[in-house]
């Protein structure tokens, strides 16, 4: 039998600071490397075409599963493997999707536990780890959904699980300037979504909701064996929920705005 190939994907923007040492942990041990560029003015591509000549680009952001869902048909390969360039694979990892690719099994689909190290430390409570995310499949088996935010690897019935070895090391924010505009991102995301649904929201429920989110994350999550990262990962969290409620609720009540 043909052993099966592996290509990894990425959507990217803006990502030179990280794209690099991404791609240095894969690059030598994977079939085919898909960056899908959403515009970006730094040498995010000349670094991505180093590693490969599958460089794409369509800068009309359509919203991150549309996104993945088109950088998934410049795949060739019969396993995408998706990472996010802030994503560093460690060698058990490796060695995990190796053996999952090679193994081959039907209609199975692969987690994996990430790592984050933010603000100085790596953040093992808070609900943060082992934050398992679904990134290992056969190509033509599935795809992402098209949420704008959020997206996630579509499932039948049918299919299966499993989770493999290893850790994704994942340096999520570089520092709070960067967590702030990654966060007011997700949350305009989040309200363009509801408000496509034709749902409302209120400062209340903002307000109980940032609570609930504080102490979920601090105290049930043990957020307080992080340290003072612990806290302020929680109250930042807090903060950016209660955002992404009252974004919703000011469109609401602006009958000048328009999306």
């Amino acid at each position: 039998m043909t052993k099966p190939t592996l290509a990894v994907a990425l959507i990217v923007k803006n990502e030179a600071q990280h794209l690099e040492a991404c791609l240095e942990t894969v690059h030598d041990w994977v079939d085919e490397i898909v960056v899908l560029d959403s515009g970006s003015s730094d040498n995010t591509e000349e670094i991505a075409r180093r590693y490969t000549d599958k460089f794409f680009v369509n800068a009309t952001w359509p919203g991150f599963g549309p996104q993945r869902r088109l950088a998934q048909n410049h795949v060739e390969s019969d396993y995408v493997l998706w990472l996010d360039a802030d994503e560093r694979v460690t060698p058990e990892l490796k060695e995990s999707v190796l053996k999952a690719v090679a193994e081959n099994k039907p209609n199975t689909l692969y987690q994996f536990a990430r790592l984050s190290w933010v603000f100085g430390r790596y953040i093992r409570h808070c609900g943060w780890y082992p934050d398992r995310v679904l990134r290992l499949y056969p190509t033509k088996l599935t795809q992402y959904n098209d949420a704008l935010v959020h997206e996630k690897v579509e499932m039948t019935g049918n299919m299966q699980v499993e989770t493999l070895h290893g850790d994704a090391i994942h340096y999520t924010y570089n520092d709070i300037h960067h967590y702030l505009v990654k966060s007011a991102g997700y949350a305009k995301a989040w309200a363009d979504q509801r408000q496509a649904k034709g749902k409302k929201s209120s400062l209340s429920q903002g307000i109980g909701h940032a609570i609930g989110c504080f102490l979920k994350m601090y105290v049930l999550k043990r957020g307080f064996l992080d340290g003072k990262q612990g806290f302020l990962i929680s109250l930042l969290s807090a903060h950016s929920t209660f955002v992404k409620y009252a974004d919703l609720w000011a469109r609401n009540n602006d009958s000048n705005y328009k999306k």
